[in-house]
């Protein structure tokens, strides 16, 4: 099984690359290959055919090759919510969760989460095209590019004054002593409830679900059984970074997984793709909330229990 995977160096998408480096897909008797794609090449591979699955770590990215969910289905969650920080230089002198004091700064979002920062900004009281200035990165698009990390270091040179990242990301710059987390999203700092924007999250096209559902739920059954080894020890992420991650991210990410397994639940209920279509619409992504059905696949359920 081919996964594409937008970073390899997040813990947004952890419990796969746990699945991966743990055994735990070859327990199931599965042959998995995954592939770094950044940015939103995951899911044009997957459109393409080139992968057989990926690992994204918002869901809601599939909607810009897959219109309205057709062709794919989600099939497990990596971890609840939406999974980003924003990260500040460390010397401005900015109430800490405060969205109107960041007028004027200059920050960058990958392709993809910079839609919910834009939604945060506007639900906070800012004009996301007018009150600051919101830049891509020259080098960030790039395929072995992890974003967080890049951008923690554009941080440190100066370059911006914020990034809209994941908490591998954030903590790399809070670890240098150049950045510190101004909004954490899913512990509360969101107007406009954007912890509930999206997910992340294992899909497959629907073609690859029919042919291979064997395949799918070999891999369900892995991730799931990678969650909870990593909440029951996360100290046994370190073995994962070892093996992918340089050495600095290596030395945050078991403090960082341990603070992330309370959303290492694999369920995907329907209030949470209810939530995710109403995001979608609010952003232009959906003309309609699309039922469960259509966009979950069903016989993946019953493994998020065993």
């Amino acid at each position: 099984m081919r996964i594409a995977a937008v970073d390899l160096v997040s813990n947004t998408c952890f419990p796969a690359l746990a699945a991966y480096e743990l055994g735990f897909f070859q327990k199931e008797g599965l042959d998995v290959e995954i592939e770094l794609v950044a940015a939103l090449g995951a899911t044009k591979a997957l459109r393409d055919g080139n992968v057989d699955g990926i690992i994204a770590g918002s869901v809601f990215d599939l909607l810009t090759e897959f219109p309205d969910w057709k062709g794919t289905k989600l099939c497990v969650a990596l971890s609840q919510g939406t999974p980003w920080l924003l990260t500040i230089k460390s010397d401005l002198l900015i109430e800490s969760g405060n969205i109107i004091e960041l007028k004027g700064l200059t920050v960058t979002a990958a392709e993809g989460p910079d839609l919910v920062l834009k939604q945060l900004l506007r639900t906070g009281g800012l004009d996301p095209e007018n009150d600051l200035n919101i830049i891509d990165l020259p080098g960030a698009k790039k395929r072995n590019v992890s974003f967080g990390i890049f951008a923690a270091e554009a941080l440190s040179q100066g370059r911006i004054d914020g990034y809209w990242s994941n908490a591998m990301g954030a903590h790399t710059a809070v670890n240098r002593g150049v950045g510190k987390i101004h909004i954490d999203v899913r512990r509360g700092d969101d107007p406009g409830e954007v912890r509930y924007a999206t997910c992340a999250g294992l899909a497959v096209t629907d073609n690859y679900l029919e042919k291979e559902p064997e395949s799918v739920e070999a891999a369900v059954r892995a991730i799931v059984k990678a969650q909870r080894a990593l909440k029951s020890d996360p100290l046994i992420a370190i073995k994962v970074g070892e093996k992918l991650f340089p050495p600095e991210a290596t030395n945050l990410i078991s403090d960082i997984i341990k603070s992330d397994t309370p959303f290492y639940d694999p369920s995907i209920s329907r209030t949470t793709i209810r939530r995710i279509n109403a995001f979608a619409q609010s952003v232009g992504q959906l003309t309609e909330p699309i039922p469960y059905e259509y966009v979950v696949a069903e016989r993946c359920i019953p493994i998020w229990k065993e």
